[in-house]
């Protein structure tokens, strides 16, 4: 029998090895605060009702102040035409998903409809994200697209030398994407020309986290890797997680709360570089494969063993448990007092932050492979039939 590191290590590889497996090869084809301005509190405004990055802010912690109502309903429904096991996101008037076989879609926010589509010969696990009006997407073949988010005018293209699996992210006018090639790459926004590459040991499956100047990585390396913005260089040693990851890290002020496969949570302080608590199901080991959602004193995870749990940011002890009928692959999602589980059982399920207890849940035929996004107090979210949802008032 493999050691539990060395087991965990071939999963990780062996998750993306399938992924690629079961997709086309070809080439791509065609109230004001005190000190504060009316504008910027407008422009704060606009901020929230858009999740416009996969975990919602730089910083990845998958949450969001906005108050989502009670009572939901589906106020549309969109068709793609393939599996979408992405993350959506959206931005201003429109919502942007990827297909399993290589087509995005940009659709009505406010009622559904097609906008544009635009179709590459290859295929997306990853989401897309947004930044100053451009759409940035990568692909199981290591390409990264830029398009004009309005309209889906393909912009520029760059090459990675692996899967891309996670969401671009941004620093400046630069754009920053991962590959299983085990490089951080950071190109030119304006037309994609290649500025620096930072390299790891082993594959990256995450996306970037980006705080300050700095942005963070977990990988297969079982490593925290903190990297200079501005240099391309690491910033100090990187630090150990003691197993492999393809988790985002999830950065709230000087801590980064992070998953890992071999069946822990760890709460690292980033600017000391050192680790403050691991987290622990004594009872059971857990295994980890999605991100943690952070707010306040708690950090959000789901695990394979179909268990959904709070802990506390101060101690690393379990606050609550909630368990699934089946195991959630989608990452945790946070908005003010609620907790939203996208389950592999085809329930979309708001549980209370304060005590784990359901309340309220949505059910299809088919399974969600995504988290939901939050955005002006709507949810929006997509399944493995291809088609999006939109929850509201």
């Amino acid at each position: 029998m493999l050691p539990m590191k060395t087991f965990s290590k071939w999963i990780c590889v062996a998750i993306a090895a399938a992924m690629v497996s079961s997709l086309p090869t070809t080439a791509p084809g065609k109230t004001v605060a005190a000190g504060e301005s009316v504008s910027t509190n407008q422009e704060k405004k606009a901020k929230s009702a858009n999740w416009s990055l996969s975990r919602g802010n730089p910083q990845s912690t998958g949450a969001t102040d906005q108050v989502v109502p009670e009572n939901l309903v589906v106020k549309w429904e969109f068709k793609a035409d393939e599996a979408i096991e992405s993350a959506l996101v959206v931005a201003d008037k429109l919502v942007f998903a990827a297909d399993v076989m290589g087509k995005l879609y940009a659709i009505s926010r406010s009622d559904g409809k097609e906008v544009w589509t635009h179709f590459y010969d290859t295929g997306f696990t990853a989401p897309p994200a947004i930044d100053n009006g451009r759409l940035l997407i990568g692909d199981v073949e290591g390409n990264l697209y830029a398009l004009d988010a309005a309209t889906g005018k393909p912009l520029w293209q760059a090459q990675t030398e692996g899967q891309i699996s996670g969401s671009a992210a941004f620093f400046k006018d630069n754009v920053l994407i991962t590959s299983q090639d085990g490089k951080l790459y950071c190109f030119a926004g304006n037309d994609g020309s290649l500025r620096w590459t930072y390299q790891t040991d082993d594959q990256i499956r995450c996306s970037p986290t980006v705080a300050g100047e700095r942005t963070f990585l977990g990988g297969c390396d079982g490593q925290l890797h903190i990297v200079d913005l501005n240099t391309g260089k690491a910033i100090g040693d990187t630090l150990p997680l003691g197993g492999p990851t393809g988790s985002t890290p999830a950065v709230l002020g000087e801590r980064a709360f992070l998953p890992i496969m071999d069946g822990a949570v760890l709460a690292l302080d980033w600017k000391n570089h050192q680790e403050l608590w691991r987290y622990i199901d004594e009872d059971r080991p857990q295994e980890y494969r999605n991100s943690a959602a952070v707010a306040g004193d708690q950090v959000i995870v789901s695990s394979q063993n179909k268990q959904v749990d709070s802990i506390s940011v101060k101690t690393g002890k379990r606050l609550w448990r909630y368990t699934l009928r089946r195991r959630a692959d989608a990452s945790p999602v946070i908005s003010a007092e609620d907790v939203w589980i996208a389950a592999t059982d085809g329930r979309l399920i708001r549980l209370s932050l304060a005590d784990g207890s359901e309340r309220w849940s949505y059910e299809i035929r088919g399974s969600f492979i995504a988290p939901p996004a939050i955005a002006g107090g709507e949810v929006f979210v997509a399944d493995d039939n291809g088609i999006v949802r939109c929850f509201g008032k």
